[in-house]
């Protein structure tokens, strides 16, 4: 009889057949038989695995996942601190805003665009946490990594089940209540450099039927840079209900409310001169987030499982700085005439959005073969209200007050989107096929005023668009044994114009109004699994083709002057190989030592990200570095354990000309290698643990990020060196 624990680590079954060995000889020559334990979830030997075939009712037969669980680290999770926890993610670029008041860096794969993750399917605990999927599909929210149990990771082909985007899901699961107590408390508090303190603080239990769990967290930082600040504050409540022996029922809501103050961006010149400079006092931006998701989970059969989720985004994004024409150069100086700065600008977005997801999944078998069957239908209403260019107070503090009515731009953007999907895993023997499709239905609508390109009149807007595209896919996957697998896929993927494109808030840049949709495939192939209980792999060769990709060139106006233009540059090829390594050295060298231990481990990537078409034919695509490679080894001596991380990126551009030469508005130009060197050390008592840090160790200057807009526009520097030290206790 096989019995099915689904989330079991390898590890976990590791460390029972160790104690199996510790019993007397009484009971160690004692024969007993056991049943047959399937791990169906997660596998892995610490700190990052890969998901099964399937988990929650999701089929990943033949896709390159990754699953990072975060108790098992040494990392700066008070902080975010993106490289500690999810460095080990082969391919992973970061966009390091936090030097400019951002805490929420932003994530891209495979030489995709980083800022704000706008490539990537952000969720958490599996439904959209993004502003709008379709009109601005940035992330202001995430939460925080104290309360994440474990992050997944699908790239490629998680266009059908997810969603058509090039750039794949990333899934924050946070933790539950503790199943075995009625109430427990969780407290972590951490100090570190630059006036940064963060309180968590968590609740959690089971009582009867209900599982709950909630936290808050209060993070402040004065900032490595003058005008930097930030306030946060961070929610989240859940509970989960078994309401009979077949149907689950849950209710969960995450909040932010944050005020950061952004220092402004910097032309070359400025950055190679004082990198910890600031030009700015006055820009500030607020990001308020409300997302209420309710849940239900009906099993119908032993084999068979339904799901209904449905998630309400009530959000905002507000902003008011110092105009930014003439670029990071232009001064903000107070006027010697009026004694007073000029005004500045206050821009207003607010979200307000839908998610319905129905999942169905049935496991089955005949004589033939046997498969697991995922359907199921998304549907989205979103609303977005924009409007910019409002004239504001010649202050310093944040305040969106306008000194004249209305704004220079007031626009309603309207999306409905209905997407149908099917895929089936036939499983024959150790080879499954999984074969699928995703039809996307699209409407979008934009009312309102805006002004014309010379600026002489204001333009009624009132626009329809409507349309629809099917996606496929195929994916393989063949054990090799219970441990190792060979899989691949090739799977469709699809990226409709958003509004923040055709007109991008709080930008220095000119926008294509002809951009078009952009369209193309992923292509994985790969080899993974885990020898024994010591040896982590997973190398793999991509293919990802990017059709109409949209990006920022640098054009000249009839004065001479450069300025930025978004359009749809080329189509853009991105090949290149992924690897990770993980070597736990004392368990294959000395697979009884309980006191002491060693690993190493490797995450790598190749990547060869250029256009194939147009004026930039053999140019390197933006933000896409030739090779991103963390490295770090792990010390345990009893409770204490710590970890070295050692980062290296290579040289990215920041427009498709690969300028070498700056451009005026620093939008253009190269973004230098850099390596980054961190530390972190966890001390685990009974009910304690005690963690220190330091990140940045060599105070590497460097920077990730060229913008025309927000938070810069310019160079965003990434912060220096920093430490930290924090105390966590569970009661």
């Amino acid at each position: 009889m096989k019995q099915k624990i689904p989330l079991m680590m390898i590890a976990s079954l590791t460390i029972a057949q160790v104690q199996a060995q510790e019993k007397p000889d009484s009971l160690r020559n004692k024969k007993i038989s056991l049943k047959e334990v399937i791990v169906t979830d997660v596998r892995a030997i610490k700190g990052m695995g890969y998901l099964g075939e399937s988990s929650n009712h999701i089929n990943y037969s033949g896709k390159k996942t990754e699953v990072i669980l975060l108790d098992s680290l040494d990392a700066n999770t008070a902080q975010n601190n993106p490289r500690q926890v999810l460095g080990r993610v082969p391919g992973a670029n970061y966009s390091e805003t936090e030097g400019s008041g951002f805490p929420t860096n932003g994530i891209g794969f495979r030489g995709l665009n980083p800022s704000q993750s706008i490539e990537t399917n952000t969720r958490q605990n599996g439904y959209n946490i993004a502003a709008d999927l379709y009109g601005y599909p940035e992330s202001y929210y995430l939460p925080p990594l104290e309360a994440v149990e474990r992050i997944e990771v699908i790239k490629g082909s998680s266009s059908l089940q997810f969603g058509s985007q090039f750039g794949g899901v990333i899934n924050y699961v946070l933790k539950k209540g503790n199943p075995n107590k009625r109430f427990e408390f969780t407290s972590k508090e951490t100090a570190g450099s630059f006036g940064f303190v963060n309180a968590y603080n968590a609740v959690g239990g089971q009582i009867g039927k209900l599982n709950y769990f909630s936290f808050i967290e209060h993070k402040r930082n004065d900032g490595w840079r003058p005008n930097s600040s930030l306030k946060q504050l961070s929610g989240f409540g859940g509970l989960s209900y078994q309401a009979s022996a077949k149907l689950k029922l849950g209710l969960e809501y995450s909040i932010l409310r944050n005020r950061i103050q952004m220092p402004g961006g910097f032309t070359d010149e400025q950055f190679n001169a004082d990198s910890r400079a600031s030009y700015r006092s006055r820009n500030w931006i607020t990001s308020p987030w409300n997302v209420i998701t309710a849940k239900a989970d009906y099993q119908i059969s032993e084999n068979t499982f339904l799901s209904l989720t449905n998630a309400l985004n009530l959000s905002r994004r507000s902003l008011v700085w110092r105009n930014e024409d003439g670029g990071p150069g232009a001064p903000d100086d107070i006027d010697p005439i009026t004694g007073q700065y000029v005004n500045r600008e206050v821009e207003n977005e607010k979200f307000n959005n839908n998610t319905s997801e129905l999942r169905f999944f049935r496991k089955y078998k005949n004589n033939a073969f046997s498969g697991n069957l995922a359907a199921g239908i998304r549907g989205f209403y979103g609303k977005l209200h924009r409007q910019g260019g409002g004239k504001g107070t010649t202050g310093t503090g944040y305040d969106l007050t306008l000194v004249e009515p209305g704004y220079e731009y007031d626009l309603n953007f309207y999306t409905t989107n209905i997407a149908p999907f099917i895929e089936n895993t036939f499983k024959f023997g150790k080879l499954s096929i999984t074969p699928g499709l995703r039809y996307e239905f699209i409407k979008s609508s934009v009312k309102g005023y805006n002004p014309s390109e010379d600026d002489s009149e204001v333009l009624q807007s009132d626009y329809a668009q409507t349309r629809s595209f099917l996606l496929g896919g195929l994916g393989l996957q063949y054990n090799l044994n219970y441990n190792s697998n060979l899989y691949g896929n090739i799977t469709q993927a699809y990226r409709p114009i958003d509004y923040s494109s055709l007109t991008p808030l709080g930008s220095i840049a000119q926008v294509n109004p002809d951009l078009k949709d952009s369209k193309g495939f992923n292509v994985d192939a790969g080899f993974r699994g885990i020898l024994k209980n010591y040896l982590n792999y997973d190398i793999s060769l991509f293919y990802l083709r990017y059709n109409d990709r949209i990006g920022v060139i640098e054009k000249t106006d009839s004065q001479g002057n450069t300025y930025p233009f978004r359009t749809n540059i080329a189509d853009s090829e991105h090949k290149g190989i992924e690897s990770y390594l993980e070597l736990n050295l004392t368990k294959w060298l000395s697979p009884m030592q309980k006191n002491w231990g060693f690993s190493i481990f490797n995450s790598n990537a190749f990547i060869d990200a250029k256009y194939i078409s147009g004026e930039y034919k053999g140019k390197q695509v933006e933000y896409a570095p030739k090779v991103i490679n963390r490295s770090g080894v792990t010390g345990k001596y009893k409770n204490l354990s710590a970890t070295y991380l050692l980062s290296y990126t290579s040289k990215s551009f920041g427009d498709a000309a690969n300028s070498i030469i700056p451009s005026a508005d620093a939008v253009a130009g190269l973004i230098p290698s850099y390596t980054v060197m961190d530390m972190a050390f966890t001390l685990r008592l009974k009910n304690v643990n005690i963690k220190a840090g330091g990140n940045n160790l060599t105070d590497e200057r460097y920077f990730t990020k060229r913008t025309d807009e927000y938070p810069g526009p310019g160079i965003i520097p990434s912060i220096g060196r920093s430490f930290y030290l924090g105390l966590g206790f569970k009661l």
